[in-house]
């Protein structure tokens, strides 16, 4: 299966926690790590399942190296239908109007252009006592789960 990790990010968080989502995911994927920022929407192709990570930025927005992204899905308006992504947050509860919604505006636009959301949206919340990994890695391994046997 192969598996592409796209995140944005602001400070880091989102790549390091896709790279520690993918060390624990192990050998059984073939696995590739990339910023949003180096990503066109129109390449998404249907071989491949999306793994998306990113935070929040600002007043609920996305951060910098998702924007372009999120541009070019508005501007371009591409068919993502044969997509299928899972996405997962970094937020933080301080700011409950706008927790966690850097993904959640992401997801939603994927999901207008026709993009398949695999499982539930996951969240982290930066005011827990929990680290990301400790979340994202559950979540990951049962969206991995879902996502082989919809292929199957």
């Amino acid at each position: 299966m192969n598996i592409h990790f796209l995140f944005g990010t602001e400070t880091g968080t989102a790549e390091i926690l896709c790279e520690d989502i993918e060390a624990d995911l192990g050998d059984g994927f073939d696995c590739t790590v990339t910023s949003m920022a180096d990503v066109e929407p129109s390449d998404l192709n249907a071989d491949t399942f999306y793994m998306i990570v990113t935070s929040t930025y600002g007043n609920g927005d996305l951060p910098m190296s998702a924007q372009p992204f999120a541009d070019k899905l508005d501007a371009e308006k591409p068919d993502l239908s044969h997509v299928k992504f899972a996405i997962f947050g970094l937020g933080d509860m301080v700011f409950s109007e706008t927790f966690a919604f850097g993904s959640k505006i992401l997801m939603e636009k994927l999901q207008e252009r026709g993009a398949k959301l695999v499982g539930e949206r996951g969240i982290h919340d930066a005011s827990s006592p929990d680290l990301p990994e400790d979340v994202a890695v559950p979540w990951a391994q049962e969206i991995v789960g879902l996502a082989k046997a919809e292929a199957a």
